[in-house]
């Protein structure tokens, strides 16, 4: 597979770990100089507090954030019991405390209603718009707004106690889209005490895992040709995706914005998939979509990642 890097501009997709106190922009930041380019974007924002994997794009593999399907991710998190705050973590401004905790087994029996497929209401403090304004920014006017909830899926939740009796440390993977803030104070509200997320990492999204991921400390102390080959080709963003091979010929029509029949090309898959579009020798170019046309059924580009 060809990396993205052989290209003028360095392109393709970082793993950075995140440290606390710094905004997933001011990473971004760090990176267009690290790089030498603008053009530089990431996936799934992290709050300032937390920590861990952060998918950063770069160069023309910026342009793939907007066609990346929401994935799985996993979380360590710490939940602390027996307070609640405005924000639903500990930098908020105190609400409520309690000093009645559950014993271990009663914290664990509680698990079993956050496990599966739920319901989840988005919190105040987040990114999400409603009537065209974020909610953080409502929230910091004093401003609560009725906010409809969403189907999460919780598809693991292990819980394991510390030394202090009100802290559980949480290994969550979940669907995205998951507010772990929210969790943690949705738990604490039904076990009747209250609870705030006291620290989060994200230990892997996207099939990218924290352990390939690299501070941006390291990477500063890198050679330019160090972190030119940390790059992973852009193709991996769409791995799960099937491929569609084409014939230096169709190559060149579907560059030229053109629909390729898959009838021409022997090949059959669903109207609406999304799929990986390679040239004759394997290499990925571009992002495609099948749809029906009046001739037929066909695959087109909906985004070109490399240039010929």
């Amino acid at each position: 597979m060809k990396n993205d890097i052989t290209q003028q501009e360095p392109s393709g997709v970082l793993i950075v770990h995140k440290h606390a106190g710094v905004t997933s922009h001011d990473v971004v930041n760090r990176i267009r100089r690290l790089y030498g380019t603008r053009r530089v974007g990431h996936t799934g924002t992290l709050d300032p507090m937390a920590t861990g994997v952060l998918v950063v794009l770069v160069g023309r593999a910026a342009k793939a954030s907007e066609y990346l399907a929401t994935d799985s991710k996993r979380y360590r998190a710490c939940l602390r019991l027996g307070i609640t705050t405005d924000t639903e973590d500990t930098t908020g401004t105190v609400l409520t405390t309690s000093e009645n905790l559950p014993t271990p087994s009663e914290f664990e029996a509680i698990l079993l209603q956050f496990r599966g497929k739920i319901q989840q209401i988005p919190p105040m403090y987040s990114a999400l718009k409603v009537g065209g304004k974020k909610l953080v920014d409502l929230a910091r006017q004093g401003q609560v707004v009725e906010r409809q909830a969403r189907e999460i899926e919780i598809f693991e939740l292990t819980a394991a106690p510390t030394e202090q009796a009100s802290d559980y440390l949480l290994d969550v993977k979940c669907s995205g889209g998951t507010y772990i803030r929210t969790l943690c104070a949705d738990i604490g509200a039904s076990l009747g005490c209250g609870g705030v997320m006291a620290s989060l990492e994200r230990t892997e999204t996207g099939g990218f895992p924290i352990e390939i991921s690299h501070t941006l400390a390291e990477l500063e102390e890198m050679s330019e040709e160090e972190r030119l080959a940390l790059l992973i080709p852009t193709e991996k963003l769409f791995a799960s995706l099937p491929s569609v091979s084409l014939p230096a010929f169709y190559e060149k029509l579907c560059r030229s914005g053109c629909e390729i029949y898959l009838k021409k090309i022997g090949t059959s898959l669903p109207v609406g998939t999304r799929v990986r579009i390679l040239d004759a020798s394997g290499e990925f170019f571009a992002l495609g979509e099948v749809r029906e046309y009046e001739n037929g059924i066909a695959v087109k580009a909906i985004k070109t990642f490399s240039l010929e």
